[in-house]
């Protein structure tokens, strides 16, 4: 992690401020100023104060949050501790740092994360058509393992524009 930029753990006071960086990392026009858009895929928003306080209120879920300051949220990452992995997810950059290798610090951290607590895999899903993210996370070790999951309007949050369903990746530590 850049010696600027401190991590922490998320808490219900965070709320606000890791909907609005989420969203605007994923969807809408904000979205587009970064590279891992998804504006064009899905519509309305990626998650809800409703999304965040679940993950919070979960005993094995955290969300880090990574400041330039201490008030200043520019990037976090939803980890849960699985039996057999950790659960990346939701990982979001403030779009107009996206480019500064923020990302790459994220998945080490997460990696550290993943081995402190004894745990040899991370595993993500990824939007099967976001073939730049899905290359970006293949150069740093997440792979396909040929598992899918579908994209269920129920339970995901945002209006699909089109067809997709998720595609697996891990990475073995």
């Amino acid at each position: 992690m850049p010696d600027h930029v401190e991590c922490r753990l998320a808490t219900m006071e965070d709320v606000p401020a890791l909907v609005a960086l989420v969203n605007s990392a994923y969807r809408g026009d904000s979205s587009r100023r970064g590279w891992t858009t998804e504006a064009d895929i899905l519509g309305g928003i990626r998650i809800d104060a409703t999304g965040i306080e679940e993950i919070l209120s979960d005993p094995h879920a955290a969300i880090h949050t990574f400041c330039i300051g201490a008030e200043n949220l520019v990037a976090c990452v939803y980890l849960k501790k699985e039996p057999d992995h950790l659960y990346l997810g939701m990982l979001s950059v403030r779009p107009t740092l996206q480019a500064l290798s923020m990302g790459k610090h994220i998945l080490k951290h997460a990696e550290n994360e993943a081995l402190q607590n004894g745990l040899q895999r991370i595993r993500m899903t990824v939007i099967d058509c976001r073939t730049e993210l899905i290359a970006w996370y293949n150069r740093h070790g997440y792979l396909p393992t040929g598992e899918t999951e579908p994209w269920i309007d129920d339970i995901h949050v945002g209006l699909r524009q089109r067809d997709f369903q998720f595609i697996v990746l891990v990475k073995r530590l």
